[in-house]
């Protein structure tokens, strides 16, 4: 199993020193990976002033939207993450990880203005992406449609060990668990990281998979032939998201 890299939670306030950290292991081993940038970041659970104070802007770029820029100059690629990430809606939708979402359960109309606001500000600062990332993983059947309706094609998201097609969208699966995503010799997946939360014992998890399993850069994940999937592969799915949903909350 190949592995690609997809980074949540990509904000002005982040945790910059856990980020640095993170990115020095990334160009040690020369991956690149997907990096999702909140548009309009209003949750203060991404802001890190207060809980990390002086290393937070040791390491803080002057300009967070040219640094951006500069990592897709890169070969980084960038996924819109959300419009605001904030949950005010308490459903999963087609992907029911979380019982919680920022865009599951609102009207198409609405959903579609939050991703065309979204959209807006990244073009004001030059950086295109046709990639979605949801905030908590959850989408419904209006988020694929305002979706397409937005100009995005692909989502980075589901369960799998191939892209695949489903309802006119190209999506690129994460792991299920990674663990036992190493164990299988076929197929890519992707290893979710929440740089924000990471500790030292994670990077010493995310060093020792680095060195020891084939990773590839999200670029190259891209270029992989997607799969058309039906409804009874999204049943089975779905059923997954469900069980690990549970399986998590009694862990």
């Amino acid at each position: 199993m190949k592995i690609a890299v997809r980074m949540d939670d990509i904000a002005p306030g982040m945790d910059w020193k856990k980020f640095a950290d993170f990115k020095a292991l990334l160009d040690e081993y020369g991956i690149k990976p997907l990096i999702g940038v909140v548009p309009d970041n209003q949750d203060r659970n991404l802001e890190r002033t207060e809980e990390n104070g002086k290393d937070r802007h040791e390491h803080m770029p002057e300009d967070f939207w040219e640094y951006v820029k500069g990592l897709q100059e890169q070969g980084w690629i960038v996924a819109m993450h959300g419009y605001r990430h904030v949950y005010t809606q308490k459903k999963g939708g087609v992907f029911p990880l979380n019982l919680f979402s920022e865009f599951a359960g609102l009207p198409l109309a609405e959903q579609l203005a939050m991703l065309e606001k979204g959209r807006s500000v990244l073009d004001s600062h030059g950086i295109k992406t046709d990639i979605f990332m949801a905030p908590a993983h959850s989408y419904d059947r209006n988020t694929l449609k305002a979706l397409r309706q937005a100009g995005f094609g692909r989502i980075t998201d589901g369960f799998g060990s191939k892209p695949y097609l489903w309802k006119q969208m190209c999506f690129y699966p994460i792991s299920f668990r990674l663990g036992s995503s190493l164990k299988k010799n076929h197929g890519i997946t992707t290893m979710v990281v929440h740089v924000n939360t990471v500790n030292r014992k994670d990077m010493e998890n995310y060093r020792r998979i680095f060195r020891e399993y084939e990773t590839i850069s999200y670029g190259d994940y891209l270029q992989t032939e997607a799969v058309k999937r039906g409804w009874a592969g999204h049943g089975v799915e779905y059923l997954l998201a469900v069980g690990k949903r549970i399986l998590v909350k009694f862990l």
